[in-house]
């Protein structure tokens, strides 16, 4: 791997564990929706201009029309989801529970047409890792306390399936040759929609510039520069120079990045309970992640090459 790949893979493992308490932080005076849609709405006003000069592309209308799917797909329903849900779950947790998305990632890619069948050892994965999600959110009887909300629970499984959906249709969709653009173009697209629902929920209502505290503008502005500018599209270009499933091995190091800043910054509990199924699903995720794969150059004639108009 060359050494833009590596920093790449720094950034999504470091930058994206962090994430999840700055968002915790941010949410405390900003509505959810509209935290995450102007991230990714600024994040995109910053990048597209630059990066359309830069790459002297002109995006087609197909362009436009995958970077609205997957738009949506991971910046509405998957991060969005998971900033909504961080009101009920902790920090912590919320990144343990989006690393599905590197099992999601493997049954997607396994089921769509032309896809690449799961060894024995990744399908032992999948199914450990879903074990410890019912450890996670299953009765106390299972495991004690420490037991996380259903409902937030669920609305972050939703949240990592539609990202391993619209991470595999970002690989596998048109889009323009320049990876770093098409993140920029589906900040702007994720970014609307987001900011759309946002207001059609009416959380605007609750939103006075005076009350947002310091803490929540500096999480915005963290979000921003390091979750969006450098962590996305360090994302997006991974997308485009790995395999599915290697790419997602940053599931598997930030939910350790994100619990311990939740306990060490925001006081929020680790109990056994969280700590035997947070060992279960990292198992999962490891045992996914580090089994053979096809390599990008073996999986290039199955991705449809860009146009640009």
């Amino acid at each position: 791997m060359t050494l833009t790949i590596y920093l790449a893979f720094a950034a999504i493992y470091v930058l994206w564990g962090s994430t999840y308490l700055a968002m915790r932080i941010g949410i405390e005076t900003i509505p959810p929706l509209l935290l995450v849609g102007t991230r990714h709405l600024v994040t995109g006003l910053i990048l597209y201009p630059f990066l359309r000069v830069r790459a002297g592309i002109r995006p087609s209308a197909a362009h436009w029309g995958t970077a609205a799917v997957t738009g949506i797909l991971l910046l509405f329903v998957g991060n969005g989801g998971v900033c909504w849900a961080e009101q009920f779950v902790p920090s912590g947790l919320t990144a343990l529970l989006v690393a599905m998305v590197a099992l999601w990632l493997v049954v997607i890619e396994w089921l769509r047409p032309g896809g690449t069948r799961p060894t024995g050892r990744v399908a032992a994965g999948i199914v450990l890792g879903f074990a410890g999600l019912v450890l996670l959110v299953g009765p106390a009887r299972l495991g004690g306390s420490g037991r996380v909300d259903p409902i937030g629970a669920a609305v972050l499984v939703i949240a990592s399936f539609s990202w391993a959906c619209g991470s595999l249709y970002s690989k596998h969709g048109k889009m323009p040759s320049s990876p770093l653009l098409g993140a920029a173009m589906q900040s702007l697209a994720g970014g609307a929609v987001l900011w759309g629902v946002g207001l059609l929920a009416g959380e605007w209502r609750g939103v006075h510039l005076a009350s947002v505290s310091l803490r929540s503008w500096l999480a915005l502005g963290y979000l921003i520069v390091f979750g969006s500018c450098l962590g996305f599209t360090a994302y997006i270009y991974l997308l485009k120079h790995s395999a599915p499933a290697r790419v997602g091995t940053y599931a598997f190091v930030n939910p350790v990045v994100a619990l311990f800043l939740g306990w060490a910054l925001a006081g929020e509990p680790l109990t056994l309970r969280t700590g035997l199924a947070a060992a279960i699903i990292l198992t999962a995720v490891c045992l996914v992640i580090t089994a053979p794969h096809r390599t990008p150059a073996e999986s290039e004639a199955a991705i449809p090459v860009p146009e640009e108009a």
